[in-house]
């Protein structure tokens, strides 16, 4: 389309710009699902047009406004970028386009369509509207400024013009805050009105900011302060640093955002050099601001001292100090963080005064106090920890593997995907590609370097940029590898900016921490201990009578010398890693360019980028995306490259993982990991960690490090028969994903665009998403088979973390047995354990289990149906691509197939109770979130529902309660409701069973209703017209019926709600303590938008956190489902410690436990047991108990209304809900509990 079409199609856009109003765009959102994957990538044909105009004009401008709100839709500017290339360079060409000749320029122009009108108007209205906000923010910004003059009225001025600017939940962060990169300019072309309310704000922001030391502002400019330090000492740039310091301590505005530790990264930088006058230099400063120092403080001192080999005289002195503000020397070595020869160094100056001073002991390890693990913890009764089939030297072997691998940060594996011939045209399209990779090498090498160097002549005393340290960082060469990588692995489809951009800065301060424990010698320490540690785990190790965690902590102390193995906290705020990953993408977008001609030799030779920017309507928002241009998926399709670049630990662990011994320091050797998930930018839950004794989360701890240390390996026979299936178009039926060639076709494009009718716009828009669809599943497949593929012939480790209920999770993302049933079926057990004299029939159970028929019948008749079918069982393990296929009709069928062929096997052998299985054996959970209710409110109705008692069947609450509303039903059509009638014969177990199981964890009514239309919606014979009826109709008598048949399970949900409901009302959010000591916090809040200005656009990044007030409805409505989730954690937690204490393998996938078919008897037993014990305490007096001590026990509520509603609370908290008449002591013998 020729440039004056584009302006004929759209004539408002000039009036616009020059209103200074930018295009809209929106915050990250998620890309980990593939619908959510599927509902980016749907990207409706009417916008497209829209989409590439946007993108040329934000490559010709070069403007960039200020971020304003205007009903509820953010608008951010059009960057200034001189890098980029004319209109015409950046056309998206269609394949019509590559081919024909440039229109005239007299060629008249298409006429809009309609949605274009509309977009018009739309846009112009918006226009009027902002420009009448903007003069009104301006004339009383204006007024403020006399009144300021007159009366010097600051704090009212303040709060006029917040008011003027019609934006509460927008914060822009502070202009000295930010990267004067980004905003020299940033208002230049903006009308001065609005530059000038933005000049008001600028004055008045930061001491807002800096009053709250309790805002999240606050702390991410305080944490911002700490990082450029740190970034200093790592540069060995103690100059830099001191300077930087003095920037913000010479300034009364800015030096309350320093602390102790910021004055302590300056001190150990000058220590390190030796330099003692520095140091009391910054003692004065430090003392001078009212800060006192701390055990860090005197390290720094006294490893100077060390350093320079000072006067005993001048240490006595630094000595005597310590002591008279309380502190013993003793502290500096039990409390402190040492990194390189610094712990060595203060030895030595302690030594010139106390020639003897000998370190001290460490502390005698501290025993959990839990009555759930009196018993395990008992060293009366401790067991050998259970080997692994490996000698020592394997393991040493194995880790030096896993050290490799997270040392290079990525590893290059081979895709499975079947290799096509290589044709010449894939042999030219991977010539062009390396050699363009070569070139955009050399280009963003250059744009990185020039960017720099303009950072660098930033003078720091009239302001300082933020980002230019952190680029320093690494050798040039990384930050370009790391760019690089990005690009290969980015979708035709594009991706999120802010996705790409967190991802950029997340490699960056990746890479970072794994230098820092390079230079630390932290590594170096991790390997001595590990070497020691793996005698714990190798057949032909010594020690055996201590758990993981405490053989580490004693190879720890005995090590004495050295690095801590905990950094000092280096974190950087998410804000940080934004605008880094931000600066990274523009650097890529600017700087990675391909000859628009390079496909089609008869176009113009001019250079067009390789990726651009462009937004995608998202509801009533709008997201800015990164494309790819179609001449570069096109070569990178052609080539048919069949290598796959992953990050170190996406891949499974090629050794044990290193034990949990803190929240700080646990699973990979190198790589950073947390223990508990939590949403980018949260802090409350580490923080609550950090709170709690250690000794309280050993059993965690413990948990986590039982899971991690199973061993894993390949079920190569199920491996190949899938990737055959994959390379040969796939499978839907059984869960293998075809490749996009299997897509719809879309509809033949007429001539005219504007020809399209409704009905053709909106089977494109079908076909687009199905092949979104397609592609980002097939892509998950791919990545999954191509790492088993990858691990086939080794062993392998999952280490394990959490979420913030105490959920279990393996910390690879892609491959590992929480996985779906592909990859499920082709995991086996590493360690081999006979059958025994049960064990083939637990299989045969097992398969019955699977294949999901037997499910109301006993398990000896299970038992008898699998032998009835040995058959087909065998002819299935035998041939299962040309055979019966019987495994094809199960539920679950790769996992079926799995177990014909282990079944196989085994019967066949000379003696089945001797054959080595490997095989997983599950015991699934009876609904296991109702039979935690159940338990709790010991109802006897429920707990036969949910097989908490012993029967001779299994019971299933789903058909329970579909007989009962079935019943409810009756009695209405009987009495004339219409769709009681229409309803008759529709109702079943398939229909209720899913709002049945999420009732318990808290679905709504609304959410219920969705989850019945959809079901009623995959019956064919349903008319249509009634299904919101139907669907409102279903889920009030399910809700009945639950209420009827679980009335103390209603009444704990209640209560639960009605507490959380209170205390979130009172500016509080929801916390408690699971049995076994682990400390929760519900993470939700309000969410607050800052504003990230780039140069790109704006980033309006949501952040939800402790400073801001509890979202009532999300803390009220997540309290029951969460609190029973961290019941079930902590039963799956109790089951895992004492198997082991038994000798198990054992894992979990949350309520659904594995172990070998040998141990599957004891299992069961161990886990009735431990979920008896766990009701045996009393959880709900318990948690009330803790709610009164931590809400309610404010001796001065000092306003009525406080006390008044602590009186409530307090009300509402004693009347924990009654218990019924249930003994649970007879889960003991309750078969199908677990089955």
């Amino acid at each position: 389309m020729a440039l004056p079409r584009l302006r004929a199609a759209l004539p408002g856009l000039a009036r616009l710009r020059g209103a200074g109003i930018p295009w809209s765009v929106l915050r990250n959102y998620s890309s980990a699902s593939a619908k959510e994957k599927a509902r980016r990538n749907a990207i409706c044909e009417r916008t497209e047009l829209l989409e590439v105009l946007k993108a040329r004009l934000k490559q010709l401008q070069a403007s960039n406004v200020p971020e304003v709100t205007v009903n509820k839709v953010e608008l951010a500017p059009l960057g200034k970028d001189n890098h980029q290339v004319p209109l015409q360079r950046v056309m998206v060409p269609g394949p019509a386009e590559e081919q024909s000749a440039p229109k005239g320029k007299d060629e008249s122009p298409a006429r809009p369509s309609s949605w274009v009108e509309k977009l018009k108007k739309e846009m112009y209205v918006r226009q009027l509207k902002v420009e009448r906000k903007l003069s009104i923010a301006a004339s009383q910004v204006a007024l403020d400024g006399q009144a300021k003059a007159k009366m010097k009225g600051k704090i009212k001025a303040k709060a006029r013009s917040k008011k003027s600017l019609k934006s509460p939940k927008a914060t822009v962060m502070p202009m000295w805050s930010q990267s004067p990169a980004g905003l020299s300019h940033a208002y230049a072309h903006g009308k001065p009105r609005m530059a000038e309310m933005k000049e008001g704000t600028k004055k008045r922001k930061p001491q807002k900011v800096l009053e709250d030391k309790e805002s999240s502002q606050y702390k991410i400019l305080q944490q911002t302060v700490l990082s450029n330090l740190e970034c200093f000492q790592f540069l060995h740039q103690p100059e830099e640093a001191e300077r930087f310091l003095l920037l913000y301590h010479s300034s009364p505005v800015k030096r309350k955002l320093l602390n102790v530790a910021a004055y302590n990264i300056v001190m150990r930088s000058w220590a390190r050099k030796g330099c003692l006058h520095r140091i009391n230099r910054l003692f004065s400063m430090l003392q001078s601001i009212g800060l006192r120092p701390n055990l860090d403080s005197y390290a720094a001192e006294l490893e100077c001292m060390g350093r320079d080999e000072s006067s005993a005289k001048v240490i006595e002195r630094c000595v005597q100090r310590l002591k008279n503000d309380g502190f013993h020397v003793d502290e500096l070595f039990q409390k402190c963080l040492f990194e390189e020869d610094e712990k060595e160094k203060v030895l030595i100056a302690i030594r010139m005064i106390q020639p003897n001073y000998q370190l001290p002991p460490p502390p005698n390890p501290e025993t959990c106090k839990s009555t759930l693990l009196r018993d395990f913890y008992s060293r009366e009764k401790i067991v050998s920890y259970p080997k692994l089939n490996f000698s020592v030297q394997e393991l040493r072997e194995c880790f030096q593997q896993q050290l490799e691998m997270e040392l290079n940060n990525t590893i290059t594996i081979e895709s499975v995907e079947a290799t096509k011939p290589l044709t010449s045209q894939a042999i030219k399209a991977r010539k062009l590609l390396a050699t363009l990779r070569s070139q955009w090498h050399d280009s963003i090498l250059q744009a990185l370097q020039k960017s720099k160097h303009s950072m660098s002549k930033v003078n720091m005393m009239s302001g300082y940029n933020v980002l230019y340290p952190y680029l320093c960082l690494l050798p040039d060469e990384e930050y370009v590898g790391i760019m690089l990588q990005v690009l290969n692995t980015l979708s035709p489809q594009g991706e999120s900016l802010a996705i790409l951009a967190r991802e950029l800065g997340s490699k960056i301060y990746n890479r970072y921490i794994t230098q820092r424990k390079l230079r630390s010698r932290q590594l170096d320490k991790v390997q001595e201990v590990y070497e020691d540690y793996i005698h714990l785990l190798a057949k032909d190790g010594q020690p055996d009578k201590y758990l993981p965690r405490e053989y580490w902590e004693k190879l720890v102390a005995e090590a004495g010398f050295g690095p801590s193995l905990n950094l000092k906290d280096c974190s950087w705020p998410y804000m940080l890693l934004m605008r880094l990953g931000m600066h990274m993408l523009e650097l890529l977008v600017q700087a990675v360019k391909v000859p628009r001609n390079i496909l089609n030799p008869r176009l113009k030779s001019k250079h067009i980028p390789v990726l651009y920017h462009v937004y995608s309507f998202r509801n009533s928002w709008q997201v800015g995306l990164i494309k790819p241009h179609p001449i570069f998926s096109q070569i990178v399709s052609d080539a048919s490259e069949t290598m796959m670049t992953f990050n170190s630990f996406v891949i499974p662990m090629l050794c044990p993982p290193v034990p949990w011994t803190s929240p700080h320091f646990g699973a990979f050797v190198l790589n950073d990991t947390k223990l508990m998930r939590y949403v980018d930018g949260a802090i409350q839950h580490q923080i609550l960690l950090e709170q709690c004794p250690q000794v309280n989360l050993h059993p965690v701890l413990d948990a986590l490090n039982q899971l991690g240390n199973c061993a894993w390996k390949i079920n190569q026979p199920v491996l190949d028969i899938i990737i055959s299936i994959f390379n040969d178009k796939g499978n839907e039926k059984l869960d293998i994903p075809p490749p996009i060639s299997e897509a719809p076709k879309p509809p033949v494009a007429p001539s005219n665009s504007s020809a399209w009718n409704k009905s053709q716009k909106h089977e494109l828009l079908l076909c687009k998403k199905k092949t979104a669809e397609m592609h980002s599943l097939r892509m998950d497949a791919l990545y999954k088979l191509s790492i088993a593929n990858y691990v086939r012939d080794k062993v392998f480790w999952f280490p394990h973390n959490m979420d913030f209920r105490g959920r279990t999770y393996p910390c690879p993302p892609y491959f590992n047995h929480l996985g779906n049933d592909v990859t499920r079926a082709i995991l086996l057990f590493a360690e081999g354990r006979p059958l025994g004299p049960k064990g083939l029939d637990w299989l045969k159970i097992h398969l019955i289990n699977l294949t999901g028929l037997k499910k109301k019948n006993a398990l000896q008749e299970r038992l008898e149906y699998a032998n009835e079918i040995m058959e087909e069982i065998l002819d299935s393990a035998d041939h299962p691509l040309t055979g019966r296929k019987w495994w094809m009709k199960t539920d679950e069928p790769w996992q079926a197939l799995a177990c014909c062929m282990e079944i196989a096997k085994a019967s066949r052998s000379p003696d089945p109770a001797a054959y080595v299985s490997h095989f997983p054996v599950h015991q699934d959970g009876s609904c296991n979130g109702l039979q935690h209710y159940a338990a709790l409110g010991r109802d006897l109705i429920g707990a036969i529902s949910v097989n908490l008692m012993p029967c001779n069947v299994p019971q299933d609450v789903y058909s329970v309660v579909a007989q009962q509303v079935e019943e409810f039903r009756k009695k209405d059509a009987q009495q004339g409701v219409k769709i009681a009638q229409v309803l008759q014969g529709f109702i079943s177990r398939k229909v209720v069973k899913q709002t049945v199981m999420t009732v318990v964890y808290g679905v709504t009514r609304y959410g219920g209703r969705l989850q019945m239309e959809k079901r009623l919606k995959e019956i064919d014979d349903f008319p249509e017209e009634y299904l919101w009826e139907a669907s409102h109709y279903l889920v009030k008598q399910v809700f009945n019926g639950i209420k009827e048949m679980f009335s103390a399970t209603r009444d704990i949900q209640n209560w639960l709600t009605e507490s959380a409901k209170l205390i979130a009302q009172s500016g509080q959010t929801v916390e408690w303590v699971t049995p076994l000591g682990l400390p929760i916090v519900q993470p939700y809040y309000r969410t607050k938008s800052t504003v990230l200005n780039c140069s790109m656009q704006n980033l309006s990044v949501k952040n939800s956190n402790s400073n801001q007030k509890p979202d009532t409805v999300k803390q009220k409505n997540a309290f029951p489902p969460n609190f029973i989730h961290s019941l079930d954690s902590t039963h799956m937690m109790l089951t895992a410690l004492h198997c082991l204490r038994q000798g198990l393998t054992f894992v979990s996938v949350h309520d659904c436990y594995w172990t070998h078919a040998l141990t599957v008897d004891v299992m069961n037993q161990i886990c009735r047991q431990q979920f008896v014990a766990l009701h045996s305490e009393k959880i709900l007096q318990d948690l009330s108990e803790f709610m009164l001590k931590k809400y309610c026990s404010s001796s001065s509520p000092g306003r009525e209304t406080k006390a008044l509603w602590q009186k409530k609370l307090m009300e509402q908290l004693s009347n924990v809900p009654k218990t019924g008449e249930f003994n649970l002591k007879k889960v003991m013998e309750s078969t199908y509990f677990f089955s």
